[in-house]
C-alpha cells in the first residue's frame, strides 16, 4: 500500500534511539521529510546523517528538551523553516526508572511526568495553530499499556501515560473541526535490536539500570510470559501502525487508542 507519505514533513521527539530513531527510519523510507528532536546530540545528528545518505536533506536534527516549552516552540519554528510546513508530529519522547512508588525519589517523578506528560502536551501545544491554519495534521502520541493497565513499579510513569489517552482523546473532538487527526499507540515493553539503536542519553543504553534489568534472561523469560505472543517488542513493530495513522488512508480514525503490545492490553 502507498501510503502517499512522499514530501511530507514529519517531527519525532526521542527519535534519536531504539523506536523514536525507527519511526524516523520509517518516514524516510516513504519519502518524508524528518525533524528527530532530542536531548542526545551525538545520536541524533548520527542518525540524521544516516538518513541523509539513503536522501539528501531527508532529516536533520534539533536538540529539544521537550518538558521546556520554549525549546519545542523554537524546534518547531525550525521545523518549519527548512521545510516550510508541519504534517505529523509525532510524540515518542519518554523515559521511566522502574522502581516502586515508596522508593522512589520525587526527582524522578518530576522528570517522568516532565518528558512523558508535558512533553507531548508542549509538541502539540508548538505544532497545533500551524497544522489548524493549513486545515490539516496527524497528531500520534506513543504511549503505553502502563497507561491501560496500571502497571506494577510504573505508578507515576503510567498516570502520566493514561493522561495523555485523555488528552488526546479530548484534543480529538477539540481539533476535529480543523481536520486534524489526534491518536495514540501504546506499545508494550519494546526493546533496541542492536547497541547503536540506543544513544549515552536513551533509557535503554547497555549502561543503564533499565536496560541492565531487562536484559537480564531469566527476567526477560519472566517478563514474556505475561504476553500472550511470547515475545516483547522490537521498534520495527511499532512501525507500521504510526506510519498507517500517519497516511490520508486514516483520515476518519480519530480518537484513539492502539496497543502494538503482542496482546499484553486487549
Amino acid at each position: 500500500m502507498d501510503l502517499e507519505l512522499q514530501g511530507k514533513t514529519a517531527i519525532v521527539t526521542g527519535g534519536a534511539s531504539n523506536i523514536g530513531k525507527a519511526i524516523t527510519e520509517g518516514f524516510v523510507a516513504e519519502g518524508a521529510n524528518v525533524v528527530i528532536a532530542d536531548v542526545d546530540e551525538k545520536q541524533g545528528e548520527r542518525v540524521a546523517q544516516e538518513l541523509c545518505k539513503i536522501r539528501p536533506n531527508a532529516a536533520f536534527f534539533v536538540r529539544t528538551d521537550v518538558g521546556d516549552a520554549a525549546d519545542t516552540e523554537k524546534m518547531a519554528q525550525a521545523a518549519l523553516e527548512s521545510y516550510g510546513q508541519i504534517d505529523i508530529l509525532v510524540n515518542n519522547a519518554g523515559w521511566t526508572a522502574n522502581a516502586l512508588f515508596m522508593d522512589k525519589p520525587y526527582s524522578d517523578f518530576e522528570r517522568e511526568i516532565a518528558i512523558n506528560l508535558w512533553g507531548p502536551i508542549n509538541g502539540i501545544r508548538a505544532v497545533a495553530p500551524s497544522m489548524i491554519s493549513r486545515s490539516y495534521g496527524k497528531i500520534i502520541t506513543i504511549g503505553s499499556d502502563a497507561g491501560r493497565v496500571g502497571e506494577y513499579n510504573e505508578a507515576v510513569y503510567g498516570a502520566c501515560k493514561g493522561g495523555i489517552i485523555t488528552l488526546s482523546k479530548a484534543l480529538a473532538r477539540e481539533f476535529g473541526r480543523h481536520k486534524l487527526n489526534v491518536n495514540v499507540v501504546c506499545p508494550g515493553l519494546t526493546l533496541p535490536e542492536e547497541t547503536q539503536d540506543a544513544g549515552d542519553n536513551s533509557l535503554w543504553h547497555a549502561d543503564s539500570p533499565q536496560a541492565k534489568i531487562f536484559c537480564d534472561d531469566e527476567v526477560l523469560k519472566k517478563v514474556v510470559r505475561r504476553y500472550p505472543l511470547r515475545r516483547c517488542g522490537v521498534p520495527k513493530d511499532i512501525v507500521p501502525m504510526v506510519l498507517f495513522l500517519s497516511s490520508d488512508t486514516t483520515s476518519y480514525i480519530t480518537g484513539q487508542c492502539i496497543s502494538i503490545s503482542g496482546g499484553y492490553a486487549m
